[in-house]
């Protein structure tokens, strides 16, 4: 008897990468479920893909229609500018999945968080950190700080079995191209003359299949209502980073200082991860190197 697990968002840039992981342990029957549908040639036989909106809880209720033991919450509006789909998909979604849920008898939700719910706390942020909502700039990390409350509150009163993983910047072979990394490598590759900010921000970089793996080890515990931060060992300068794929590809020319921070944007954002590494012993993670050489290959080959 297999598993039946539940990916929203399984077509996005992480979503997909986690079902690539899924399908290697063969106990899953997996559903993936996004807004946008899937072209059939772009649809894997062995997926049973659900094209829904989390926001209309009646469609979404007769979609689901079925038992669940897993639910991982990728789901999300990908353009933040656009703030009322996002607070509506981040929030709102996340809300009917919820209360549609808790008749089910589910053995774990894991909910995909984000940094940005530390607001302006003082990097290395650290999971007991308690955010001011109004401190908060952006839709999206309000949506994502409130989704964050109410997962913790149902677990509370409920006993929703959830829990809420905090990562921090993943990158990887098919991330989308308004992403610090693959705009550069884009760039790179065309051999570019292009505009940057300082470069000066610190980051957390961690390479997809890392956290996906970390993911993966999430779903057996018995731990539930509580907080992760997820991230690499090692932080960076965004100069670096943009002057290390310059290096690789052995092209491109940024400009730095051309762009202004954003209003909402830290220079310092890094995690600690004492809470994550007392749970497990985490194994040897991709330098970064290794993660860049990888995924500037995949844009030599799909740009």
């Amino acid at each position: 008897m297999k598993y039946k697990i539940l990916v929203t968002g399984g077509t996005g840039f992480i979503g997909k990468h986690f079902i690539n992981e899924l399908e290697k342990k063969k106990i899953f029957k997996i559903y993936s479920l996004s807004q946008k549908k899937l072209k059939r040639k772009f649809q894997k036989k062995k997926i049973n893909y659900i094209f829904c909106k989390l926001q209309n809880k009646d469609e979404l209720k007769k979609k689901l229609n079925f038992h669940i033991d897993f639910i991982v919450n990728f789901a999300g509006h990908i353009n933040h500018k656009e703030k009322k789909k996002t607070f509506e998909t981040h929030y709102l979604g996340l809300k009917n999945l919820v209360e549609i849920l808790l008749k089910k008898k589910i053995k774990k939700f894991i909910q995909i968080g984000s940094s940005v719910e530390y607001g302006f706390y003082k990097s290395p942020q650290n999971e007991e950190n308690k955010t001011n909502f109004r401190k908060i700039k952006s839709v999206y990390g309000r949506s994502k700080l409130l989704s964050t409350n109410y997962l913790i509150e149902t677990y509370k009163t409920k006993k929703f079995p959830a829990i809420i993983l905090r990562p921090y910047l993943i990158y990887g072979p098919g991330q989308s191209l308004d992403r610090v990394i693959p705009i550069t490598i884009n760039n790179c590759l065309k051999d570019n003359t292009f505009n940057c900010s300082s470069g000066k921000q610190m980051r957390n970089f961690i390479y997809v299949k890392d956290f996906i793996k970390i993911l993966y080890r999430f779903l057996f515990t018995k731990i539930n209502g509580e907080i992760f931060n997820v991230g690499s060992t090692n932080n960076y300068k965004v100069k670096f980073i943009i002057n290390k794929i310059c290096s690789l590809i052995g092209k491109g020319s940024p400009k730095y200082g051309k762009i202004k921070l954003r209003k909402d944007e830290p220079i310092n954002l890094f995690p600690n991860l004492i809470k994550l590494k007392r749970l497990f012993k985490l194994k040897k993670e991709t330098k970064i190197d290794e993660g860049l050489k990888k995924t500037i290959n995949f844009y030599k080959k799909n740009l």
